[in-house]
């Protein structure tokens, strides 16, 4: 990073511990969701482990692109192929997993996407930012700094042109 703001790291170890108290979270509001999506890619993590502490073997992932890089968003969130095929989640409760609501369009966009098709879709994030336009159901704390998360903190290990 560049700039002076104050950084929040989170470690794996503590990536461990916040995912077991936000399923904690989950469970002991007796929501019992039928699916675990993930936003990916930050999101991916996040229900994985959710998933696996609820006890929840269906999961899925709903691919969305807002952040270009620091500070640098789209115009809106857009979700981007493969799709998620919402006849899968069609009547079910759906957990929405996400590592950060950081302006909270993200989340809405997948919310108002599942809400047509989905019995219920509640959102549960690590980090809640102040700023969010979408207040998470579940959110394991807050803050307003940035987020160095364990599976982002260090570059790819190959080159981003390598589609070929």
């Amino acid at each position: 990073m560049t700039d002076d703001r104050e950084m929040e790291v989170l470690t794996w170890s503590e990536f461990g511990l916040a995912t077991r108290a936000l399923a904690q979270a989950v469970a002991d509001d007796g929501y019992r969701p039928d699916v675990v999506v993930a936003v990916a890619r930050g999101g991916l993590t996040v229900a994985g482990a959710l998933a696996y502490a609820l006890g929840v073997k269906n999961c899925g992932a709903m691919n969305v692109e807002f952040y270009t890089g620091v500070d640098e968003r789209l115009a809106v969130p857009v979700v981007l192929p493969p799709n998620l095929d919402l006849v899968d989640v069609a009547g079910l409760r759906v957990l929405v997993a996400d590592d950060v609501a950081d302006t909270g369009h993200t989340l809405r966009l997948v919310r108002e996407v599942l809400a047509q098709h989905v019995a219920e879709a509640r959102t549960a994030v690590l980090y809640r930012k102040p700023r969010s336009v979408v207040a998470p159901d579940y959110a394991w704390t807050e803050t307003d700094r940035w987020i160095d998360f364990p599976w982002s903190a260090d570059p790819p290990v190959v080159g981003l042109d390598h589609h070929g």
